[in-house]
């Protein structure tokens, strides 16, 4: 893996000159959020402006958004370095700060480029606060870790006794999925009860790499969820998500959260408004299976957590039944009793 970095794209002036962009503009994209995109990546890509391309191509577009860079308060929520407790039961352990590729709507992306933490004092926090049951190791992308590293950190980690179960947060198995071996599958397979959740944005990404990649995790009997980020001139149609979220089932890969894109610098040409992300829902309910439809999440600012947000199906009371409108539109009265 670390051998073919040199062949993964990063210069604005590479950038440049493959998708025929100005180089002072990706410059300026790339000043405060560097650019990396893996050859794997790179060759599903056909142009800066498809649904991949937009998803990790500098857009000059970026430099002329200056909102804050910690909409989420995670800083002031960190007990240890790299080590986020905002609820009672699990903390969020910032395990690597290197990714398969930049996706340029990244809510850390104040982290891109900075050291991984020594993982002692939060692991230390942890040993000493038993209401953490669950442990979520994200970053950056704890599967881009040397298989040693992330062994011997799920090793400290399953030997707290009152950790009950681990998570890691990952886009590898469809942005790098070679990096996915029996070996390493084998290796994760040894920490369980350990979930996988996998961000995967678009159809296109779901290729027979993909495939695999998810295969092996599966065969191991490791649980798989995929986390959607919910991105305009991406996936902000409910065409484009439905054959994402039937072809993550496809894959053994259950559709768990879409998330409304977090406010952070560089990203108001992404946001998709909440009430049409509403609407999107709606939409898949009445396309989808209930397993293959997802929540709908807003991480609320300034560190309210995350809340899921439905459309509006329950209208009110009247005459002692309910009144719910169902996917069609219609309105059906429901007894109080069933």
């Amino acid at each position: 893996m670390d051998a073919s970095i040199r062949e993964w794209l990063s210069r604005p002036e590479d950038f440049a000159a493959r998708f025929g962009m100005d180089a002072r503009g990706v410059a300026r994209a790339t000043a405060g959020h560097p650019a990396l995109v893996n050859p794997y990546f790179l060759s599903l890509i056909r142009s800066a402006d498809d649904p991949l391309g937009r998803q990790v191509v500098p857009d000059p577009r970026e430099a002329d958004d200056p909102s804050g860079p910690d909409p989420l308060a995670e800083e002031s929520m960190s007990p240890a370095p790299g080590l986020v407790h905002r609820y009672p039961d699990r903390v969020l352990l910032l395990a690597e700060t290197r990714c398969a590729v930049r996706c340029r709507y990244c809510m850390r992306k104040r982290l891109a480029g900075e050291s991984a933490p020594d993982p002692g004092p939060a692991l230390a926090y942890i040993r000493d606060n038993p209401g953490v049951r669950e442990v979520i190791l994200s970053g950056g992308d704890p599967l881009m870790m040397e298989t040693g590293r992330l062994e011997d950190l799920l090793a400290r980690l399953k030997a707290i006794p009152h950790v009950e179960v681990l998570r890691i947060h990952s886009r590898v198995p469809g942005a790098l999925p070679e990096r996915i071996s029996p070996d390493l599958a084998a290796m994760l397979a040894r920490f369980h009860p350990l979930y996988v959740n996998i961000q995967f944005n678009h159809p296109a990404e779901l290729t027979p790499q993909a495939g695999r990649a998810c295969g092996l995790l599966a065969e191991t009997g490791i649980p798989l969820g995929s986390q959607t980020v919910l991105l305009a001139g991406v996936n902000d149609r409910a065409e484009t998500l439905a054959a994402l979220f039937r072809g993550l089932l496809a894959l053994r890969v259950r559709p768990y959260y879409l998330h409304h894109l977090d406010r952070v610098p560089g990203t108001a040409h992404f946001q998709v408004p909440l009430s049409r992300g509403l609407r999107i829902l709606e939409d898949l309910r009445g396309r989808l299976p209930g397993i293959a439809v997802p929540q709908y999440m807003v991480d609320l600012p300034g560190g309210g957590g995350k809340v899921p947000v439905t459309p509006r199906y329950i209208l009110g009371r009247q005459g002692g039944a309910w009144l719910i409108r169902d996917v069609d539109g219609r309105v059906v009265r429901v007894p109080e009793d069933g």
